[in-house]
């Protein structure tokens, strides 16, 4: 327990999870320091205090004051939970596949695996369900509702979300705009969004530095953003009009996209419903 009467966090998700809920009382460095961690935790695995103070625009002593805070020793002893998770998240997927087996048994066979997936999807939805909030939902969609185009931007393992969005969108007859580009035409893409558009964005931790600069670059276009993510410290939340964060669990480090997609297609149902009932929304009278 720390001074606070606080458990120290086990790891990475945990402490994750504690800053978010301590985020409005934290001192004002400590808690940049932190925001700056949570979003680049691979850097914070091999860096140094000195290294790693810079790049967070805070003094050296304020990492170790952030560790005591949370119930560490100091900065090695909270650097050990970065270090641990890259080790779990950075292995190569014949490792997942051995470990995922080994969870399951090689006797269990793959319906031991189905059902660990399955396991860890229904967590995810529960978690989804517990946390959000219905008057968000409303605000994500009235937003995209008004929008004349809605630009949808993910990359690596949150893609296969916009894909689906963008098939779903076009059946709706939802104007949208993969932002995606074979000949790496992406910013340019991004570039034509306006403030009578919408940007949909999605990404986790790591977070693809990409997706993050144009998302970015859309809101300082004054393009209104929603965001689905994975901390209240993510870069994502920062630049969003409205923004959900959804935790998925994973099952052997494979980590699924169920409560995303849940998320996703209802904002897509939700925005069409709403343009059907107020074609004013959508710029059709």
């Amino acid at each position: 327990m720390d001074g606070q009467g606080f458990d120290t966090p086990s790891d990475f998700d945990a402490l994750k999870r504690l800053v978010v809920e301590r985020r409005d009382t934290l001192p004002k460095r400590i808690a940049q320091a932190a925001a700056y961690m949570l979003d680049h935790p691979d850097e914070v695995a091999f860096g140094t205090a000195a290294s790693l103070s810079a790049s967070a625009g805070v003094q050296p002593s304020t990492l170790i004051r952030l560790a005591q805070l949370f119930g560490f020793d100091g900065f090695t002893s909270l650097q050990a939970l970065f270090r641990h998770r890259m080790r779990g998240r950075n292995g190569s997927y014949e490792e997942r596949l051995s470990g995922l087996r080994g969870e399951g048994g090689e006797r269990a066979g793959n319906a031991a695996v189905l059902q660990g997936f399955l396991a860890a999807s229904g967590k995810s939805l529960d978690s989804l369900e517990q946390s959000l909030d219905p008057a968000q939902i409303d605000r994500a969609v009235e937003m995209l509702a008004r929008a004349e185009t809605i630009y949808l931007l993910a990359r690596r393992r949150s893609y296969p979300v916009a894909n689906y969005l963008a098939y779903a969108l076009s059946k709706l007859q939802v104007r949208n705009q993969i932002v995606d580009s074979s000949a790496g035409l992406s910013a340019e893409t991004i570039s034509f969004a306006t403030p009578r558009d919408a940007l949909l964005a999605v990404s986790f931790s790591p977070y693809t530095p990409q997706t993050i600069e144009e998302a970015r670059l859309a809101a300082a276009n004054g393009t209104p953003v929603v965001a689905i993510t994975d901390s209240a410290f993510s870069p994502l939340a920062q630049v969003a009009d409205v923004w959900f964060e959804v935790a998925e669990a994973d099952f052997g480090g494979f980590r699924s996209l169920a409560a995303t997609m849940a998320l996703a297609l209802t904002l897509a149902v939700g925005l069409a419903e709403a343009r059907r009932r107020r074609p004013s929304l959508s710029g059709k009278e």
